[in-house]
């Protein structure tokens, strides 16, 4: 059956290793925070100024003057580090982030990924998205694999205006996980199908995928 918003969240902090510096988007990719693996101890990143975000706080720990770039009330972990917006931005033009999880609402078959405005939509703007996919060293999508009317959101190409070009690495479905393999398709890239949730199957997510994709020899059972 379909991952549910903590099973991708859970999937997603595989992706973890012990001294990353991560980015979390907003949305699913704030719930990767509750399910860091033991053992493992990561540094999470926020846009507007903060190295070392802690847990969500109690009702008695709240302080309206910490928040996240989502404006999510946060707390900060021990060594937390505050700083400017400006040399938050460094951070990640500077290449200095090792894995930005995010949300999309559409990636294309290349690797491009459209995340930040539907048109004819208010929106206040692109915020970070565009730094991080340009700048961190991978980017992890997660994603439900269909939007609400039931039309793919991997695409042979993106119809909504683009974050950034070739710039996802892995794409976490409810259906599915998907690995950018950049030499495929005479070096335009491919993602390559490589797990699958439990109870889908392979035809499921090639029917209710638009984009050309690849299938892995050996397909394995999404851990969560």
């Amino acid at each position: 059956m379909p991952l549910d918003r903590n099973q991708l969240a859970i999937r997603a902090a595989q992706e973890l290793e012990d001294g990353f510096i991560v980015n979390l988007g907003i949305g699913i990719p704030t719930l990767v925070a509750n399910h860091i693996p033991d053992g493992i101890d990561v540094w999470l990143q926020s846009e507007n100024g903060l190295l070392g975000i802690g847990p969500f706080p109690t009702e008695s720990e709240l302080d309206p003057d910490l928040i996240n770039a989502g404006k999510q009330t946060i707390t900060a972990r021990d060594g937390a580090a505050f700083f400017s917006s400006s040399d938050s931005f460094a951070m990640i033009r500077g290449g200095h982030i090792d894995i930005a999880i995010l949300g999309a609402m559409e990636i294309s078959q290349t690797g491009d990924i459209a995340n930040w405005m539907i048109p004819g939509k208010m929106i206040k703007g692109m915020g970070g998205a565009m730094d991080l996919v340009a700048g961190v060293k991978k980017v992890v999508v997660v994603m439900e694999h269909t939007n609400k009317h039931g039309d793919s959101k991997i695409k042979a190409e993106c119809s909504l205006p683009l974050t950034g070009l070739k710039c996802v690495d892995m794409v976490i479905t409810d259906l599915c996980v998907l690995e950018l393999d950049r030499e495929a398709a005479g070096g335009e890239g491919r993602f390559r199908l490589i797990e699958l949730a439990p109870g889908v199957t392979k035809d499921e997510v090639l029917s209710k995928t638009e984009a050309e994709i690849l299938v892995a020899d050996e397909l394995a059972e999404v851990p969560v």
